[in-house]
């Protein structure tokens, strides 16, 4: 038996880890349970789709939602994420349809139901299937279960739980393979993601699932490239967690550009060595793990949707027109307000989400300033850091391309169309500032950010940097919560039901 303090060390550090585990499950459980559905970002045709999935109906159209998904829609859905109560009939917001007999109100909720039949498409039906498969399953677990009504839609959101968990401990593992010397950093990267108030994670959507899937690549494109020789097993799970980032999200296009640079980078190397040779085989497998589940939903998508990404009804649904190239650069995001705007609200909704309530942001201008200046700061460390070339540095410099493939990629976006009457992106506010679409690239940035912060404290003990991280977890938990205090009560919400 091993009792070296090395040993003693890990032993301690694991359940310091296992106890952010149960902190981030009791984070999520909360705070989802404390939401009423459905949310502003667009949480009921994530639901739609996950029902469809469920019952093995792959769309292939822009439709409206299914028979099973559309009483839950009216049933359980709240006006209040876009409407303030003087909005609403007498003033006030209407009690939950499940509290009242069924006769009182069965013509409204027929009517309700008409209307997004008639009125209302999934747009989202070309995302890629991976979330919708698994959660999609979780659903049909709950039926097993004998869970019904309200209990039932819950429990798909508390799906969030076990993903949540296994991140936090994808990002210690991350951070140890990384930093295996630096123990704050170590213990930092899993407490901030048990803690982070990211309200995606308190949704139905498949935003969610990214940051494990490419988290998962991260460290695994570190092991390629830390392999004199690549070898198969090593190559194959690269490719397929590859393939399972493109098969979340469409909008992590970015990381994977950033994955396929980095691995011709390693071919590379293995050439300018002399080991391209003896490493095709691996490559070969790594490449087809990769490219076949890519290339299969391409095909399903070009035809069905038209296009090899699903994007162009939707597109179309939305309203967007392409701009002419010339037009690109009369964006306002070219002048020092519209950069900082596109700037500064992407990293305020990658650390708090989106949400909107009774038409307004769920957020504190001064929390937002907060986390944008902690993170521009963090950075600047980390980069001064990254220039004086550490032992990490291929690590720090891979997650430093995957921002800047992502915040490149939502730039490009918001000059390339004209968003017409949309509600957002809209003409009057011309810009993708939604941070969940970049949590893909979690594990990256925080590696990054703890040791930029890392570097920001080094004439300080390990004691201090301990208790600058304490101290920054409870502002974190503190603010979520006089953010979201409004909530706790809300009687459409799983306590009420």
């Amino acid at each position: 038996m091993d009792t070296s303090p090395n040993h003693s060390a890990g032993t301690r550090e694991r359940k310091i880890v296992f106890f952010l585990g149960l902190i981030a499950a009791a984070h999520v459980f909360i705070f989802s349970a404390t939401f009423p559905f459905f949310n502003i970002v667009d949480e009921q045709v994530h639901f739609d789709l996950v029902v469809r999935y469920s019952q093995a109906d792959i769309p292939r159209s822009l439709a409206p939602p299914s028979a099973e998904a559309l009483p839950f829609i009216v049933i359980f859905h709240t006006p209040e994420y876009i409407w303030p109560p003087s909005s609403q009939p007498g003033g006030r917001i209407a009690p939950p349809p499940w509290t009242l007999p069924m006769s009182v109100i069965a013509d409204n909720l027929l009517a309700k139901e008409a209307i997004w039949k008639e009125k209302v498409k999934n747009h989202e039906a070309s995302q890629p299937p991976l979330y919708y498969s698994l959660a999609g399953a979780w659903w049909r677990a709950g039926k097993i279960l004998g869970l019904d009504g309200g209990r039932l839609l819950y429990w798909l959101r508390f799906l969030n739980i076990p993903i949540i968990v296994a991140l936090v401990w994808l990002g210690w593992f991350a951070a140890r393979k990384v930093f295996s010397e630096n123990n704050f950093i170590r213990i930092a990267v899993p407490a901030l993601i048990a803690f982070l108030p990211q309200t995606a994670f308190y949704s139905i959507q498949n935003d969610v699932l990214s940051p494990l899937t490419f988290g998962a690549a991260f460290v695994l494109l570190l092991k390629f490239w830390d392999a004199e020789i690549p070898n198969a097993r090593l190559a194959a799970a690269m490719g397929l967690a590859l393939a399972a980032t493109f098969l979340t999200k469409i909008s992590n296009l970015p990381l994977l550009a950033t994955a396929f640079v980095f691995v011709a980078l390693k071919i590379f190397q293995l050439a300018r060595n002399g080991k391209l040779r003896p490493s095709v085989s691996s490559l070969t497998i790594l490449l087809a793990c990769a490219a076949l589940p890519m290339a299969a939903w391409m095909a399903w998508c070009k035809t069905n949707f038209g296009d090899f990404t699903g994007s162009v009804l939707k597109i179309q649904f939305l309203g967007w027109t392409n701009k002419p190239f010339a037009e690109w650069f009369h964006h306002p995001i070219f002048t020092p307000h519209g950069c900082w705007t596109f700037v500064s609200q992407n990293l305020a909704t990658f650390w708090q989400g989106e949400f909107l309530w009774q038409r307004k942001p769920l957020a504190i201008p001064a929390v937002d300033l907060f986390y944008i200046v902690l993170t521009l700061g963090a950075l600047a460390f980390a980069l001064v850091g990254t220039l004086r070339r550490p032992p990490q540095r291929t690590a720090l410099w891979l997650s430093g391309g995957c921002l800047a493939a992502m915040f490149t990629f939502f730039a490009l976006l918001s000059v390339k169309y004209d968003f017409q009457d949309c509600f957002y992106p809209s003409r009057e506010h011309p810009f993708f500032t939604s941070g969940r679409l970049m949590l893909g690239a979690l594990i990256p940035f925080l590696l990054l950010l703890v040791f930029g912060l890392d570097r920001a404290l080094k004439r300080f003990s390990n004691t201090m940097k301990f208790t600058v991280l304490a101290a920054l977890l409870l502002f974190m938990l503190a603010s979520e919560i006089t953010i979201d205090w409004q909530i706790f009560p809300n009687e459409y919400n799983w306590f009420h039901l």
